[in-house]
């Protein structure tokens, strides 16, 4: 999150809009390109994750045909890229159709290349190696690699730009940058493999394709969902082009960091809802829910407010005040997190059921609300269509996992918590109403602020007493942590 804080003004300082925006563009390609990997990778760590040391024959049969499969996945993605170069199509995806700077153009083309070949080795295959290790204990491990991993690919290109570096010059420092850090992280797979007995054993192409099979059904799911994260942006470039879309990504980081924040919180709790679920424990379950839905009401509907009041001018500094602030795009993208924060409890239920067909079928239908929403919206409305079409898609998935959700609970003799789910969807409403005022009449922008705030205190108050007695006990415990809202919870539950 601070990486991605810190880099937008870096770029800016040194890169004009239309240059970052490429580079953008480039990084959104590659991430829905990997789509196929994505899915190939997660379906073998959970095969991986069944057999563990009692199945090893199985596991390293799995592992070196699934690396044959990786190998062929990279060089796929290599020669679509040559396809796409040589119909003209290109230039279309990443928003420069017709750009007539020829140097441009090449350095584009050798990014492209340089990235897809570093992928080659340390994604589509490397991947693997890193998931054939969790099952023995290794995830910590790995997860720590990745964070490294993370830094070094931003902090890389970003250094080669402080320097003058142009395009070309950051996308190659970032390939051999990973290409680098990848090397001792294969060292230390190697190592491990080792000990570990995970030996070579000749690959298997039935076996290989098979499960690779298999997992096309995840990989669409995944094509599906990025269509409204990375997958938005290869849609918008042709739109809007490189600069739009720079402005676009730029007024979303904050919404991203955001979601970033909200999965921290989450997704530790997630584990043990879907064991208070399995055991058809009702009121654990709801305090689940409620420990959710409080991270909302309490931290995230407050701070968008706040940040809507305060961005504008900061906003300015932080894009060296070549990328003008849209106040109502990134009110939009705001609200489309809060959504998505309200659907939480349901999708927890609905993924960790492994609903699978749900996940599609609202997966096919956000889908196909974004590409129409972003057709039929931006001609009219600009880079503000992108907001409503992203806005919509995550009000009908929210809708679509509750509806699914509360049916799984019915079949399974537990009940939907109807009274805390329509307050908390009540403050994105009083939250969309409070920024709706801040924008539309900015004479009156404190009023606006601290009405809604207020609003939002007696809503939690509403909340807060619609909660059983075991959800308000884990929501102070929750909240207890927070700096500044220990005192206040005590006193509120007194």
């Amino acid at each position: 999150m601070i990486a991605q804080m810190a880099l937008v003004p870096l770029y800016l300082t040194h890169w004009n809009v239309k240059t970052y925006g490429v580079w953008l563009s480039i990084q959104a390609f590659i991430s829905v390109m990997a789509t196929l990997d994505n899915g190939h990778q997660t379906f073998l760590a959970y095969e991986f994750l069944k057999f563990g040391r009692i199945k090893l024959d199985k596991l390293r049969e799995y592992l070196w045909s699934g690396a044959v499969v990786g190998l062929f996945l990279g060089i796929l993605q290599i020669i679509i890229t040559i396809l796409l170069l040589y119909t003209g199509l290109l230039g279309k995806v990443l928003g420069e159709a017709h750009l007539e700077d020829q140097a441009l153009i090449r350095s584009i083309i050798y990014v492209l290349f340089a990235l897809e070949i570093s992928w080659l080795f340390c994604g589509s295959v490397g991947g693997i190696f890193v998931r054939v290790l969790s099952p023995f204990g290794y995830y910590p491990r790995f997860s720590w690699w990745g964070v490294l991993s993370a830094v070094v690919t931003s902090i890389a290109p970003a250094i080669a730009v402080v320097y003058g570096g142009d395009l070309l010059l950051a996308g190659e420092v970032l390939a051999i940058a990973t290409i680098a850090f990848n090397i001792p992280q294969f060292i230390d797979m190697y190592i491990l493999m080792r000990k570990e007995n995970i030996g070579f054993v000749r690959p298997s192409i039935k076996t290989g394709f098979m499960n690779f099979k298999f997992s096309l059904l995840l990989s669409g799911k995944g094509l599906l969902e990025n269509v409204r994260q990375q997958g938005v942006r290869i849609i918008l470039t042709p739109m809007v082009g490189a600069s739009g879309l720079a402005n676009f990504s730029t007024l979303r980081t904050g919404a991203n960091v955001a979601l970033q924040g909200l999965n921290t919180i989450v997704n530790p709790l997630e584990p043990e809802l879907m064991r208070f679920l399995h055991q058809k424990d009702q009121a654990r379950s709801e305090a689940s829910f409620g420990t959710i839905w409080i991270v909302l009401m309490a931290i995230m509907a407050p701070m968008v407010l706040i940040v809507q009041m305060f961005i504008g001018p900061i906003y300015t500094i932080w894009t060296r005040g070549q990328i003008p602030f849209n106040p109502i795009l990134f009110a939009t993208l705001s609200l489309g997190v809060l959504v998505y924060a309200v659907s939480q409890p349901a999708i927890a239920i609905v993924v960790g059921n492994n609903l699978l067909r749900s996940q599609l079928v609202l997966s096919i239908i956000s889908a196909i609300v974004v590409i129409l929403g972003l057709v039929i919206f931006i001609p009219y409305f600009g880079l503000m269509g992108a907001g409503i079409a992203l806005l919509l898609a995550e009000i009908i998935s929210t809708n679509g996992y509750r509806y699914v959700a509360r049916n799984w609970l019915q079949e399974n003799g537990l009940i939907w918590p109807k009274a805390s789910s329509r307050i908390a969807s009540a403050s994105v409403w009083i939250t969309a109403g409070g920024m709706a005022s801040m924008i539309w009449i900015p004479s009156l922008k404190w009023v606006s602020l601290i009405l809604a705030l207020a609003l939002l205190v007696w809503n939690f108050w509403r909340y807060w007493k619609v909660l059983p007695p075991l959800a308000t006990e884990k929501a102070m415990f929750f909240l207890s942590k927070l700096p500044g809202m220990k005192h206040l919870i005590i006193k509120k539950a007194n």
